[in-house]
């Protein structure tokens, strides 16, 4: 049991003790600095069963848990404030009788399961920053829902088909000579995407001759002999056209090949992919048994709706009128299909906030057809990515690429690591790790500090900054950490139960004490910047710590067996923070 809980039995024995009365729930809240004591209880919120004044109040409730819990030593009030002093010996014990400090605060998996899909490119073009904050989202939000004790399963679907690919396919039959990844030196998914800009090129070109010779902009558009082209390619595909088909396999693949190198890189992974060329026809029945059961109607031109304006929202289109299937219904049958094939609890969509829309629609349909677990959909949401103007730009020199994204920002490491003259007597390789370790934790920890709504405007530089709320900061604390473990040339195993305790350390345990909650915190809110943030403030107060006391030069063994303790569990912790986010951590810096 935690502190908070023994604490909120004791207070509703006092209540039913003092004032023979029920208190349901009991408020706590930090104390606050300039006055004694750990935790704090609210008395105002008591007031609604119990009468009087609240100074008085508080000041019977203290007595009553001086009296009656062994750790309570000592109590003020503060107009409605209960301020409860905690004895040491309580932070030792929990200190002490803590063990498997490398799984603290996680819990194993239990039998609720939850899914996370994330990244879902499209196979026309590499992965940009948007898809950068989409997958480092993804991945940390399922890293935590583990550690709180629940199955996770990470997929993505490919967005692998439709006149987007059919694009990229036809401007390399015109313009590619045969050209391959291999013998171009490029990766797929950038050689693919080089492809998609020369048929956009290509496509202006033929609109700007149609306008020269009499056509409006708008016919031009539909006109121009490329784009035919391109959705006769299309038909042709669906209708399972054995050369465009073969085409579509060989290019797709090259972009799935250049995207799991940028997955790699990036450190995160999948459990299982979905394409939407497996999955684009699922959905039509279920809609065809809709509109049996009265959910969907049927227009005079053929094609299937769902009326929602009693809901708020408006009328949507779920099929239309040549029988193919849109968006939605496709959304619907992958549902579906999850369900089915994982045994689920709940499912997470991590996609950007321009869709909000559709996800309150596609969740609202599966409830209005009967799927208990749509009430278990969450669309995480997230704002646009910025950065400050003329910082990076890419090739195209609108969108910047992953790849050049996370290479520009181990070069930006390794450049303000030199100027800080941090790295002395290592070798070129590890050099070059420890910039990766410092550049890609310095972009991770930049985009997922921030709450997942907000829009983010991304400075490199800021980010690798050693100084304030940022990855590197952290990874320093925690290297310089390994550096006092490496230094203890004695045995700090050894269990420490009777020392007086600094505030400072007793600052650090209550900290620590914190992270179990923040880890559920964090998953059930779907955010990584809680437990971002969380560690931060756990660095801050280490650092406070270490400036403060004596740690390996202490003089009472006792103590410096002690702080080096508790300087190797508040690593531990920043190592498994950072885990959750996908951050790695440097023995040394």
């Amino acid at each position: 049991m935690t502190l908070q809980d023994i604490l909120t039995q004791k207070v509703k024995d006092a209540i039913k003790s003092l004032y023979d009365t029920s208190l349901e729930t009991v408020e706590f809240q930090a104390t606050r600095k300039e006055f004694e004591g750990d935790i704090t209880v609210v008395v105002f919120p008591m007031l609604r069963v119990v009468k009087g004044n609240p100074v008085a109040i508080g000041q019977a409730i203290g007595g009553y848990l001086q009296e009656h819990v062994a750790h309570v030593t000592g109590f003020n009030v503060v107009k409605g404030f209960l301020n409860i002093v905690i004895s040491d010996g309580y932070y030792l014990d929990f200190f002490s009788s803590t063990t498997a400090w490398n799984t603290f605060g996680t819990l194993p998996p239990g039998d609720d399961a939850m899914m996370v899909e994330f990244a879902s490119p499209n196979t026309n073009k590499p992965l940009h920053l948007g898809h950068v904050r989409n997958v480092l989202l993804g991945y940390s939000v399922a890293q935590i829902v583990k550690a709180s004790g629940k199955k996770v399963y990470k997929t993505q679907i490919i967005n692998d088909r439709g006149i987007h690919i059919c694009k990229s396919m036809l401007a390399w039959k015109r313009f590619g000579n045969g050209e391959t990844p291999e013998s171009t030196g490029l990766k797929g998914d950038k050689l693919v995407g080089n492809y998609y800009v020369a048929f956009d090129k290509a496509y202006k070109v033929e609109i700007a001759a149609l306008i020269a010779s009499g056509k409006t902009e708008e016919e031009a558009k539909k006109e121009a002999p490329i784009l035919v082209e391109a959705q006769e390619m299309l038909l042709k595909w669906e209708a399972g056209d054995p050369e465009v088909v073969t085409l579509w396999k060989t290019m797709n693949q090259w972009v799935y090949t250049g995207f799991d190198e940028t997955y790699k890189e990036l450190g995160v992974d999948f459990d299982k992919n979905y394409y939407e060329s497996n999955t684009y026809l699922l959905g039509k029945d279920i809609v065809a048994d809709g509109l049996k059961k009265g959910i969907f109607y049927k227009k005079e031109d053929g094609s299937v709706w769902i009326d929602l304006t009693e809901e708020g929202l408006d009328e949507k289109i779920v099929l239309r009128s040549d029988g193919t299937a849109v968006y939605m219904t496709q959304d619907i049958g992958t549902a579906i299909e999850r369900f089915k094939d994982f045994d689920l609890d709940e499912l997470v969509y991590t996609v950007g906030n321009e869709q909000d829309y559709h996800f309150k629609v596609l969740f609202l349909i599966l409830e209005k057809l009967g799927f208990e677990w749509a009430k278990n959909l969450y669309h995480l949401s997230y704002g646009m990515v910025d950065l400050p103007s003329g910082k990076m730009k890419s090739r195209e020199g609108t969108v910047v690429d992953a790849d050049d994204l996370m290479a520009e920002m181990t070069k930006t490491a390794g450049d303000i690591s030199q100027e800080l003259g941090k790295l002395e007597g290592y070798s070129k390789e590890e050099k070059k790790s420890l910039y990766k370790t410092i550049g890609l934790g310095a972009l991770k920890y930049y985009i997922l500090k921030v709450d997942p709504k907000k829009r983010i405007l991304f400075d490199p530089e800021e980010s690798v900054d050693f100084a304030g709320n940022t990855g590197p900061f952290i990874q320093y604390t925690y290297a310089r950490i390994q550096s006092i473990l490496r230094k203890a040339n004695f045995d700090y195993n050894q269990e420490i139960s009777d020392i007086n305790l600094d505030e400072k350390e007793k600052e650090l345990i209550k900290q620590i004490q914190l992270f179990t909650e923040i880890i559920q915190n964090a998953a059930q809110n779907h955010s990584p910047a809680i437990i971002a943030n969380y560690t931060y403030d756990l660095v801050k107060i280490y650092n406070s710590f270490y400036q403060t006391v004596p740690i390996l030069g202490c003089e009472n063994e006792q103590e410096k067996i002690f702080r080096t303790q508790l300087s190797f569990k508040v690593a531990e912790i920043i190592k498994t923070s950072f885990k959750l986010l996908g951050i790695n951590v440097p023995e040394r810096m």
